[in-house]
């Protein structure tokens, strides 16, 4: 049976991107962080990661065996918090981290309801976009993650993660309020095909829906800005320095010198989820802070009229 510390190691390494910063983070000498490597590609009879001049590098076979090793040491860190809850050893923490848009919408009232009605557990809550949170997730550095992906790419099968349905937001096209097109009841994308374009940063951000919508609807989008921050996306359009799309979550405060527009003849649409490890790696509280999610995303999509999950 491989050795789960230094399957812990080997994760410290991957994750910390040189053997020095992981010893520096396990608190044990380097030389110990390479001989514990050493023992598990002996152990295991194939090499784990390739020693760069840029840092070490996991090999394939390092890449599946830390992708277990996150599923195998999340389960124990579960166990040794529930065992502590049955032991009266404490009530327990709920770390949440979620994409920047639903925190002021649905999390912050489902945290603060959560929070009322068990003031014994703990609450830490996070903000980072789905590409960074759910290997956060997986490594268990968070309990749920509040996440999103589009119809026109969707989330890859993931056997260590379950995704609860929250609610599926339309997207808009965002203008000038001095845009020619401000006042039109509806707009094609095409429309706006010689237009500059703001958008994301990384790949994994509205980005891909951005582009890929533009390229549906005949065009590639000319992009002159980037930004995840809506704020600072609605300030660059009301200053006439482009248009982009936004979603229904995003729009709770909206600058006054920029107009949202119905997409024509079928929006973009974007689906947000609560993701968890799977239903036996989940602690009560976790049940009871998805539970919160999910009532708090269907009074927000009745309250705004988003569609259904």
């Amino acid at each position: 049976m491989l050795d789960l510390k230094r399957l812990r190691v080997l994760r410290e390494v991957a994750l910390q991107g040189s053997f020095s910063a992981a010893a520096e983070s396990l608190y044990v000498s380097q030389s110990a962080i390479s001989q514990q490597i050493a023992a598990l590609e002996a152990e295991t009879g194939v090499p784990l990661l390739l020693r760069l001049r840029s840092g070490p590098t996991l090999t394939e076979a390092g890449e599946l065996l830390v992708g277990h090793a996150d599923a195998a040491i999340c389960r124990l860190e579960e166990a040794e918090r529930e065992l502590g809850e049955l032991a009266g050893l404490g009530a327990g923490e709920i770390r949440l981290i979620s994409f920047p848009s639903a925190i002021p919408t649905i999390v912050a009232s489902a945290a603060s309801g959560f929070r009322e009605s068990h003031p014994e557990v703990g609450l830490r809550l996070s903000e980072a976009e789905p590409e960074d949170a759910i290997p956060q997730l997986k490594r268990g550095a968070y309990d749920l993650a509040v996440v999103y992906d589009f119809e026109l790419s969707p989330f890859p099968s993931d056997r260590d993660l379950e995704l609860t349905p929250l609610l599926t937001e339309r997207m808009h096209a965002m203008v000038a309020a001095d845009h020619e097109l401000a006042d039109s009841g509806g707009i094609r994308l095409d429309q706006l095909a010689e237009e500059k374009w703001l958008c994301g940063t990384t790949e994994g951000s509205c980005r891909q829906l951005t582009l890929r919508s533009c390229e549906g609807a005949g065009f590639v989008p000319n992009i002159a800005y980037e930004s995840d921050d809506y704020t600072v996306m609605q300030s660059l359009v009301a200053a006439g320095l482009g248009v982009t799309l936004i979603p229904d979550l995003a729009l709770i405060a909206l600058n006054p010198a920029v107009r949202v527009l119905p997409i024509l003849p079928e929006p973009p649409v974007r689906r947000v989820w609560a993701a968890t490890l799977v239903a036996g790696s989940r602690s009560g509280a976790t049940e009871t802070m998805l539970a919160a999610l999910c009532a708090e995303a269907e009074s927000w999509r009745a309250q705004q009229g988003v569609l259904a999950a």
